[in-house]
């Protein structure tokens, strides 16, 4: 059999790219090289800055220059490094190199042996992530699930009085509103949106062992640490001043199990709004050209929503295996966060997508009010609650003899339909007040939803 033309292994890379293309700037191996080639660059610039060891400021031209090796690094950077690990079999060793030759290149190979100085793989390492994880966060991940979170609420407001049959355990239960549950969603994802955003983004910058050993065997009187910080927070980061040789990781534990977190929450909304479609609540608005079935011609499947669930559970699994691993590291240092941080970019993208499918699917329904409506009204039992409850008002008020009105209701509604004349028959032979027959003859399903309309309000 003859061998395929190069192609991309994982879906991402291949059907789903252009959903989750905005994550490759800063999740992908070119990325990541990027983001080193950065704190290298920065962190030349902070030790001339300094003048320590005989350096002078570099002026700003030069400066500029240097900062154009990672603000226009492209095609041709990926290959050097590429050719260049082959050889290092170091990829932190490579970027290094890389550095030193555009500093011969610029004319500045005077501070060449500033490039890394006193750094350990994990200074640079930890630095990078922090931010290309933080820039991929804020920059492309969260703004696409605040999109959501937006359509959900503009969905809540527009559908606040659309009054629906609840199901509670799948059975007929308490009405509420199409618009209130739905802003239940959108008010636990914000909950968790503000936890993400008062999140940490740490970086390590401490040498060998976090210790500033060979820092200050260089030059024993500067305030490392202190010159640590002010680097570290000056690229916009946290910093972890008590490490080991690695960063702890622990706010990316913190990070992953919160998006963990979101990924439930939405995989709970999908498979509600899928059911919703599958009872006729929702009705799916064709896309031109679409076909549902190869060979069922009427169908318009809720692919939206079975691809969002898949992927945030394939999302979840990678988002758990990440937090576990990465809070783990022996004695001073261990590799198994090297190779399971390449992998964070996998996550957040399958994570992306099924918020592109979420997206896109909520646009693409059309509440059906009838079928609601219909629905309402072939399950009057559900009044029992309401009844029950009134009952139980009038006896303490000392309206009514009535004793055990649960069993009363019990008797009259479990597990039977009972109509809306049935019901104000029964409500007219009660042994209660008179202005409370009056409330519950009037009471219909429909309009037995409680303070569901305003409750969207919550969301202002």
């Amino acid at each position: 059999m003859t061998a395929l033309p190069d192609q991309p292994l994982s879906p991402l890379d291949g059907r789903y790219r252009a959903a989750v293309a905005p994550l490759s700037d800063y999740l992908s191996e070119a990325g990541l090289n990027r983001a080193r080639v950065e704190v290298e660059v920065e962190w030349l610039i902070t030790l001339t800055d300094r003048s320590l060891f005989g350096t002078s400021p570099l002026d700003d031209d030069d400066k500029a220059s240097l900062r154009a090796l990672y603000t226009d690094f492209g095609a041709e950077e990926i290959d050097w490094l590429g050719e260049k690990e082959r050889v290092t079999r170091h990829d932190v060793k490579a970027v290094e190199y890389l550095v030193r030759d555009r500093l011969d290149r610029l004319d500045l190979g005077g501070i060449a042996e500033l490039t890394h100085f006193a750094c350990t793989s994990e200074d640079i390492n930890s630095t990078a992530y922090a931010l290309t994880v933080q820039r991929a966060v804020t920059q492309v991940w969260l703004p696409k699930l605040r999109s959501v979170i937006a359509t959900l609420e503009t969905l809540a407001v527009e559908h606040r009085d659309a009054a629906m049959l609840s199901r509670t355990h799948g059975q007929p239960a308490t009405p509420s509103t199409m618009g209130k549950e739905l802003a239940v969603f959108a008010w636990r994802l914000r909950r968790v949106v503000d936890q993400i955003d008062g999140g940490d983004f740490l970086a390590k910058f401490s040498g060998a062992t976090g210790t500033w050993s060979a820092h200050l065997a260089a030059e024993p009187d500067v305030d490392w640490p202190g010159l640590s910080r002010a680097f570290i927070e000056g690229l916009g980061i946290g910093f972890n001043e008590l490490t080991t040789q690695i960063e702890s990781h622990d706010w990316q534990v913190e990070l992953y199990d919160r998006v963990r977190h979101v990924g439930g929450i939405l995989h709970n909304l999908a498979t509600d709004v899928w059911t919703y479609i599958s009872l006729g609540f929702f009705a799916q608005i064709p896309v031109a050209g679409a076909t549902g079935s190869s060979t069922m011609p009427h169908k318009i499947n809720p692919i939206r929503f079975e691809n969002a669930e898949a992927n945030l559970e394939i999302a979840g699994g990678l988002f758990g295996t990440l937090a576990q691993t990465l809070v783990t590291s022996r004695m001073q240092r261990d590799l198994t966060d090297s190779t399971t941080q390449r992998n964070i970019g996998v996550a957040f993208g399958h994570s992306l997508l099924a918020l592109d499918n979420l997206e896109r699917g909520l646009g693409e329904i059309s509440l059906s009010q009838h079928v609601l409506d219909a629905d309402l009204d072939a399950n009057w039992e559900v009044l029992a609650e309401a009844i029950q409850t009134v009952v139980r008002a009038e006896i303490t008020a000392g309206r009514s003899q009535i004793t055990d009105p649960y069993a009363l209701l019990k008797e009259l509604t479990r597990g039977r339909r009972v109509g809306a004349a049935e019901l104000a028959e029964f409500v007219r032979g009660l042994d209660i007040g008179d202005d409370a027959k009056q409330r519950l003859i009037a009471l219909t399903p429909a309009g037995y939803t409680g303070l569901a309309s305003s409750l969207v309000d919550v969301l202002s």
